[in-house]
């Protein structure tokens, strides 16, 4: 059984078709990329998959079970983490800090217990805090890990964004243009980053405008236009098809 199943899925806003009836598969354990020119639609299938919106009509399967149309909270508790484009981060806290606020459904939230701040919650806070900086350390920023956010680099802080996702403990990870705004040197350290995230166990689900970061990284890549499945398959077989070719390029070319 695949990981995640996608069957007939469509959204409109008014007269809008922005994604119409996508259907595709992703299998445990692999980086799959959604490509497609500007205006395809991929963040807004992301948006559907990742509870952001409610789909007009189709279905997401998640190991079997129906999820859409589910919150963002809810699919957090069923493994599902994701990143944005735009940097969605706290910049007056700690970068460490950043990374356990995205284990937040794992805490005791009992009030009682923090108003008498109960021993077991101080010392659940100093196990959150080492996991977070081993998590900081596996992104490669073991040197920012008692930095403030809004002093770091923006590419550090792409980073951030994924150790805090990786923090829930994910079985499913949505990266939504990793490679946004970074120059060849961090775009390297986040394809490196990206497989090393796959390797660790976590499926990957990736929309990047790098083709050779894509080219390089994915096992499956689904290709969108204008809301519609053009095309699906292995990176050799998705940029020798003629229309991808003429999406990107347009027809003449």
């Amino acid at each position: 059984m695949a990981l995640l199943e996608v069957k007939d899925l469509s959204i409109h806003f008014g007269g809008v078709k922005a994604v119409q009836n996508v259907s595709f598969t992703i299998d445990a354990g692999i980086v799959y990329a959604v490509i497609g020119p500007n205006g395809a639609g991929k963040t807004t299938l992301f948006n559907l998959i990742t509870g952001v919106y409610t789909p007009t009509t189709g279905t997401i399967l998640l190991d079997g079970e129906s999820i859409g149309g589910k919150s963002p909270d809810a699919l957090a508790r069923r493994g599902v983490a994701r990143t944005f484009q735009n940097l969605q981060i706290c910049m007056n806290m700690d970068a460490i800090e950043n990374v356990m606020v995205g284990a937040h459904l794992r805490l005791d939230r009992n009030l009682l217990k923090a108003a008498l701040r109960w021993p077991v919650l101080k010392r659940r806070d100093r196990e959150l805090r080492g996991e977070a900086a081993e998590l900081m350390r596996f992104v490669g920023l073991q040197d920012y890990i008692n930095t403030r956010a809004d002093s770091m680099p923006y590419g550090a802080l792409k980073r951030l964004e994924i150790a805090r996702a990786l923090a829930m403990k994910p079985r499913l990870i949505f990266l939504d243009e990793p490679a946004a705004g970074l120059n060849p040197k961090e775009t390297i350290e986040v394809d490196a980053l990206v497989r090393k995230v796959a390797d660790s166990g976590v499926t990957v689900v990736l929309v990047e405008h790098d083709m050779k970061m894509v080219m390089n990284l994915s096992d499956r890549i689904l290709v969108l236009d204008y809301g519609r499945k053009l095309t699906e398959g292995t990176g050799l077989e998705v940029r020798s098809n003629p229309d991808v070719i003429a999406a990107y390029l347009g027809a003449h070319a």
